[in-house]
């Protein structure tokens, strides 16, 4: 008897869809994307997400490493020096993401929450229960960065 068991590596077609489906009936574009979410759950993702970068926010700034403070010790400046612009440059970020959530704030406020900026194309749920303050599709996104 071989120790090995054997595994199918063709591929096939689909397996059946599900019932109540019309066999070969294309779906249309937009179903792809679903639905926007609902005001009450944009609401309460934006709110999460402005709290999350507030907290952060708050967190910064310069903290002391418990090492005695030697103003001669150049390797004490170096990393006190590093950690704050390290800090700066955090606190730069999260200052443009809580941007973001206002202008999502905003979108949601008009009834455009839940669509590109770019094209009017619904952003799919799955999208913004990740990146709540997202502007643009997935496939926008990835256009933007590659030029």
């Amino acid at each position: 008897m071989s120790p090995f068991v054997a595994v199918s590596t063709s591929i096939g077609p689909p397996p059946p869809a599900s019932q109540g489906a019309t066999e070969g009936a294309a779906r249309p574009a937009e179903s792809r994307y679903g639905d926007p979410v609902d005001d009450a759950r944009a609401r309460e993702l934006l709110t999460a997400e402005r709290e999350r970068i507030e907290r952060a926010l708050s967190r910064l700034g310069h903290q002391d490493d418990s090492e005695p403070a030697d103003e001669f010790d150049p390797a004490n400046l170096a990393s006190d020096l590093y950690q704050d612009e390290f800090n700066e440059g955090l606190a730069e970020d999260l200052r443009g993401q809580l941007e973001a959530v206002e202008r999502a704030e905003e979108r949601l406020a008009a009834g455009t929450y839940g669509l590109s900026i770019e094209s009017g194309q619904p952003i799919p749920d799955e999208r913004l229960e990740i990146l709540p303050a997202a502007e643009l599709t997935a496939d926008e996104e990835r256009a933007h960065k590659e030029r």
